[in-house]
């Protein structure tokens, strides 16, 4: 945590003083809390993330809905109050992500919401052997877009089937039109990553959120009634096709919750983390809660095919 030099310092003021001692330690440790500092505006806040020199990235691919709120800063993700949301990376079910992400607490919740954050670098090595070693060729991904998830417009910001499938082949995602008009993706990707500064390896995929042990059991069952397996809203393989048993992605998110860290927001903490040495989450909470998002120097691993 880094505290300003005098009470009630303006953000953008000390950013001069700080950022050589900010950069060092995400480097180090993959994150900061700035807090007690003055922060007056979102705008501000994108000043700050903008500083470090990166532009701002568009939120592409979605897998959860956000709203923009300006330029490059983005709402958390709009799931309902009551709702945790999974430790996870940012994009790490895609081969392009952030490598920077920045969080600005303009309202904290009276009750919950925090944003628990972990090492991804620890939780690799935590991991079990047999797991590493069998997640290791990578994940595959398959997306089913329109009446039980998100509408394939939505996440790839277009009406335009064309524009779609230019993106998803310069990203390396097979694209399959259905009958019904809606769309099914395809994607191997990543499980465990390298960090391309620090050399070393850390456990880099979102297969816990989209496998389907992680909805809820009644709505699982409901969807299982209703759809065949290929057809279901999202879901998450090894990487020859075959399945992943739940009892794999039990002790998964085992691992996980060993490594996970928790602190209460303050209203104007600013949270600037290594999207992948440190994995965030989100707490279910009551009252108002107001986090915005900012990510900037994107990094992939297209180029290894």
């Amino acid at each position: 945590m880094i505290s300003p030099s005098y009470p009630g310092q303006p953000l953008l003021e000390a950013f001069g003083e700080l950022r050589a001692d900010i950069e060092t330690l995400v480097a180090r440790v993959g994150g900061v809390l700035l807090r007690g500092f003055d922060v007056p505006s979102v705008d501000d806040f994108q000043q700050f993330a903008a500083a470090f020199g990166h532009p701002l990235l568009s939120y592409e691919f979605a897998s959860t809905p956000r709203s923009a709120v300006s330029s490059g800063i983005y709402t958390s993700t709009e799931y309902p109050a009551h709702q945790h949301i999974p430790l996870h990376n940012e994009q790490a079910y895609t081969r392009e992500w952030p490598m920077k992400i920045w969080f600005h607490c303009v309202t904290a919740s009276p009750e919950g919401g925090e944003t628990p954050i972990a090492d991804s670098r620890a939780i690799y090595r935590r991991m079990p052997a047999e797991i590493r070693e069998r997640f290791a060729p990578g994940i595959l991904y398959v997306r089913n877009y329109g009446d039980f998830d998100m509408p394939w417009q939505k996440v790839f910001n277009t009406e335009d089937r064309a524009e779609v499938e230019a993106f998803c082949q310069r990203a390396g995602i097979r694209c399959e039109w259905k009958p019904d008009g809606d769309l099914r993706t395809t994607q191997l990707c990543q499980s465990i990553e390298t960090h391309p500064v620090t050399g070393e390896q850390v456990w880099f995929n979102q297969g816990h959120l989209f496998h389907v042990s992680n909805l809820q059991p009644e709505v699982r069952e409901s969807l299982e009634e209703l759809l065949d397996p290929e057809d279901m809203p999202r879901n998450v393989f090894f990487a020859d096709g075959s399945p992943i048993d739940d009892a794999i992605f039990d002790e998964i998110r085992g691992v996980l919750a060993d490594e996970t860290v928790m602190f209460p927001w303050q209203a104007g903490d600013v949270l600037m983390l290594d999207n992948m040495l440190v994995a965030h989450a989100r707490t279910p909470f009551k009252g108002p809660r107001k986090v915005v998002v900012a990510m900037a120097e994107g990094h992939g691993n297209l180029s290894n095919d």
